[in-house]
């Protein structure tokens, strides 16, 4: 082809045809203008092929890892509600001293509102891949874009919060390092001892149950309980509903 049109060229300037040859050397530029434009064209729809089917790619991983995160949280939730219902049974026995629970009971709400440790830890690495990659710009869908961006730091303020929670967790366990209580017992009549092959000495066993009557044991249990629902109603529910708008948006986006 390009031996053709050097012939053309060849032949109109040998006729002297100057006039003619210019505006076939113009028509040339413009057939080579269009030839790169169509080339461009289909390098872009190339490169939008591939950049959606790496969107798809991207979001249905996103997908799989809100969902296990959504599940992790849903559990949570209900760990912490189950700490605050325990706390609050607790403080009914302070409030009514006549009705003191047995030792097993009272063993079985401490055990139940304080041994278990509230920490989120959401499923991230393909999110924290796009970000430090760069690659979240491949998600054509802008908001979607916005709250995985705000995700991270919203994370970084529900640790936060947790650790607020931990404290005041750490503070109401403090209460069996003294002398004066006894976490054995506590670990006994909730079957722990037995669970973890610990020896059971012929000792007698402390009661616990003096910490009813403690204002320093009831503050730090009013504490726990405040820090609980605000981890719950603050951070846990809002995360939760930004969590379904991130799955909602998401699963909007797959094909």
């Amino acid at each position: 082809m390009i031996k053709f049109f050097r012939k053309i060229r060849q032949q109109l300037l040998s006729k002297n045809q100057v006039s003619k040859y210019l505006v076939y050397a113009f028509g040339e530029i413009i057939l080579v203008v269009i030839g790169i434009l169509i080339a461009l064209g289909i390098n872009n729809l190339n490169q939008e092929r591939i950049n959606k089917n790496t969107e798809q790619i991207y979001l249905h991983g996103l997908e799989e890892e809100f969902k296990t995160s959504k599940l992790k949280l849903e559990e949570l939730i209900q760990v912490n509600q189950g700490n605050i219902d325990g706390a609050k049974s607790i403080l009914k026995y302070i409030a009514d001293p006549n009705k003191s629970p047995g030792e097993k009971e009272f063993s079985q709400l401490l055990y139940q509102s304080f041994s278990s440790d509230i920490a989120f830890n959401p499923n991230n690495s393909l999110l924290n891949e796009m970000i430090n990659s760069g690659n979240l710009k491949i998600l054509s869908n802008s908001e979607l874009r916005r709250l995985l961006t705000n995700w991270i730091s919203t994370l970084e303020d529900i640790k936060r919060q947790e650790n607020e929670l931990d404290i005041q967790r750490e503070h109401v366990l403090n209460e069996f390092r003294t002398e004066g209580n006894s976490l054995q017992t506590v670990l006994k009549q909730v079957g722990v001892y037995q669970q973890l092959g610990i020896p059971i000495g012929p000792q007698k066993e402390q009661s616990n149950l003096k910490l009813l009557s403690s204002s320093a044991f009831e503050n730090n249990i009013l504490m726990f309980i405040l820090a609980s629902y605000a981890t719950g109603e603050a951070h846990y529910q809002p995360l939760m509903r930004e969590m379904e708008q991130i799955l909602s948006l998401i699963q909007k986006e797959i094909d």
